[in-house]
């Protein structure tokens, strides 16, 4: 059984702690009284408590004096103060000092003690929170990333010696694999975490878009352009930009990165004056960019000024062990989302979960899970209900003859599964485990063989 709260009320007035007393009682919280403001400080130091209420003209330490010597060791505990005097400076102090609310004579009880259960209230989702996050930091990793795979070791152990140096970044890996979460990570774990963090999708942006967006413009730059832009690497200055999909940029752009990368200059569309923005830059790509470079598709010095520091991001497929972790982090996420009671999948469920070779990685095995929790009937969830997990990807036995390049044979699935979903590019890009920007990529790629054409919500 929990400890109930303690309250501690100061007055010099004998009456008021009376009167505080008998409208507490039946609480669920006790309630410390005290006439002099220096046994009120030596019983917190002792003993603590989780609200103090003090009147603000006291003999000997007044509110004021109290206040400050309890911040002195409590920061965070709430302090109200009482006052039958319309004393601005002393209310601009005590504020100062950190007075959580004011409370003017004479008080009604009534609403004293309401404000009493509402900071109570606060108090505990506060520490509960905070709580919630310290288990969930402990249990599954500080750096956000499910799991505790041999092959993901690699990935804290180097995220861990990169948080406090500035130095460029290429995470490789499959789509749907963390890349982004790895990059947030690595900001947001050292010293530079107050500054910011922007992301820029390069596989959604046309060039002229890309480079607008990139390195802003002045007024009158192009048709449209009414006024000058700052662009996100200004407003990355002295953070982190994380350019996903970076292979998927043209040469033109990247020489034009390539100057900023060397420089840490950038100059708007228009203008003539560099801006110095001094960032570091952490790239993703689902391709093996050194063989973009060795076949030419790749500027190689680009890639040396960004390849300080490379690692992948494994698939979901070679950390299978860490798939009942994650499925139960996203049925426990999406049943607080979508008000179900769901525990978890039955054991033939979880035995074909555990056997899908999951070429969406994470991301497809997220979109499952949440689909199945918003579609649940019961707390224990069934594959059959929404049809079983795909089958693993056509294997080289089903081709025949037909050896298709990868490229080829990613062409093919994609299309299949457009067609399985009647042209619907949101349900198309969840069943491949891909952002929707990066399916209109491909699609465009594709227009030769196929109309993308447009779909119903999928746009």
């Amino acid at each position: 059984m929990s400890k109930a709260p303690t309250i501690l009320f100061v007055d010099d007035d004998p009456k008021a702690g009376e009167l505080m007393l008998r409208f507490s009682e039946g609480a669920d919280y006790r309630v410390q009284v005290f006439q002099d403001s220096q046994q009120a400080l030596a019983f917190f130091k002792d003993q603590s408590a989780q609200i103090i209420i003090s009147d603000l003209r006291m003999p000997k330490l007044s509110g004021i004096d109290l206040l400050a010597a309890v911040r002195e060791l409590d920061n965070t505990v709430p302090f109200i103060i009482i006052t039958g005097y319309a004393d601005v400076e002393s209310a601009i102090e005590a504020m100062r000092l950190g007075a959580s609310d004011f409370v003017k004579k004479p008080f009604d009880m009534d609403e004293l003690r309401l404000q009493i259960e509402k900071t109570l209230q606060h108090e505990a989702l506060v520490r509960e929170n905070t709580l919630l996050r310290r288990q969930l930091s402990e249990e599954r990793n500080r750096f956000g990333i499910i799991g505790h795979a041999r092959v993901l070791h690699d990935v804290f152990r180097i995220i861990e010696k990169l948080a406090d140096i500035r130095c460029n970044v290429i995470i490789e890996g499959e789509s749907g694999t963390g890349k982004e979460l790895a990059a947030r990570a690595i900001h947001y774990q050292g010293q530079y975490a107050d500054k910011p963090f922007v992301v820029i999708d390069c596989g959604a942006l046309s060039d002229t878009l890309l480079e607008s967006e990139l390195f802003g413009h002045e007024k009158g730059a192009f048709t449209g352009a009414v006024s000058s832009k700052a662009g996100l690497l200004e407003a990355a200055a002295g953070g982190t930009v994380f350019l996903d999909e970076i292979g998927n940029i043209s040469d033109a752009m990247q020489i034009k990165l390539l100057r900023v990368v060397q420089e840490q200059q950038v100059t708007r569309v228009g203008g003539l004056r560099p801006i110095a923005i001094d960032v570091r830059f952490i790239v993703a790509t689902n391709q093996d960019l050194a063989a973009r470079v060795a076949q030419g598709s790749f500027r190689h010095d680009l890639y040396h000024r960004l390849n300080v520091v490379k690692f992948r991001m494994p698939a979901l497929s070679e950390r299978r062990e860490d798939i009942p972790e994650l499925v139960q982090y996203f049925i426990e996420r999406f049943s607080r989302q979508y008000h179900r009671e769901v525990t978890g999948f039955d054991a033939p469920s979880m035995q074909q979960l555990m056997q899908y070779d999951w070429p969406g990685n994470v991301r497809e095995l997220q979109n499952l899970v949440e689909r199945h929790v918003a579609l649940a009937d019961h707390a224990l969830l069934h594959l059959d209900q929404l049809g079983s997990a795909r089958a693993a990807p056509t294997t080289p036995a089903d081709l025949g003859n037909d050896l298709p390049t990868l490229e080829e044979l990613e062409r093919r699935y994609i299309l299949k599964v457009l067609a399985h979903h009647h042209q619907n590019r949101e349900q198309t890009a969840a069943t491949l485990g891909i952002n929707k920007s990066t399916l209109w990529r491909k699609l465009q790629q594709y227009r030769g063989d196929a109309d993308p054409g447009t779909d119903e919500g999928g746009n």
